[in-house]
């Protein structure tokens, strides 16, 4: 399906999407994009549809081209306190809260957000495969993310986070078992030989 470029015309939009919500260890990151109108890459799409050197490539772009752009970042420790999904949307405020642009509409990849003060929303399910402003998003918040889990795989290679980023593959769970958690780990997600 081929991504449309905005959502309107009239306001300034930003789109906002998070990277590690599934995972098993590690922050969440989110970021916010604001896109000039007349911004198209003929790669742009999901991030979770295209490769590592696409991502990249399409960072890069998305960097020198937006008229603005900002991540936020909330910690595994935050995660436990307060829920995944409390901490996504508060990884997309803060990146929102650090845009150089303020938007009058955020495009929200997604059916849940809480109102950011003084700007309007709408939620959109698979957003990140249906809007520019929301695909990118998606790709600077999981390029971060991963650069950052390949960082603490150093720290940690046996959970292989080199490869699967926090996720609860086979791989991780099973080093789980064998090495139990470490630092990183959210604790209040159903990891295996907890309860």
């Amino acid at each position: 399906m081929p991504l449309f470029s905005f959502y309107q015309q009239e306001l300034i939009e930003a789109g906002c999407d998070e990277a590690g919500r599934g995972c098993l260890a590690g922050p969440v990151y989110a970021a916010a994009v604001i896109l000039p109108k007349d911004f198209y890459h003929p790669l742009l799409t999901d991030s979770k549809q295209l490769s590592e050197k696409q991502r990249f490539l399409l960072r890069a772009c998305i960097e020198k081209e937006a008229i603005s752009y900002s991540l936020g970042i909330v910690s595994h420790t935050e995660i436990d306190k307060i829920n995944i999904l409390q901490a996504s949307i508060l990884a997309m405020h803060q990146a929102v809260a650090k845009l150089q642009v303020q938007p009058e509409l955020l495009l929200i990849d997604g059916n849940r957000f809480n109102q950011y003060t003084g700007i309007s929303h709408v939620c959109i399910v698979k957003g990140d495969s249906l809007y520019f402003s929301i695909a990118a998003a998606s790709i600077l918040a999981k390029t971060y993310r991963d650069e950052y889990m390949l960082e603490q795989h150093m720290l940690y290679p046996h959970y292989n986070w080199i490869s699967n980023k926090g996720y609860p593959t086979a791989c991780h769970r099973n080093a789980i078992e064998k090495y139990g958690l470490c630092q990183y780990h959210r604790m209040t997600f159903r990891l295996p030989g907890t309860r």
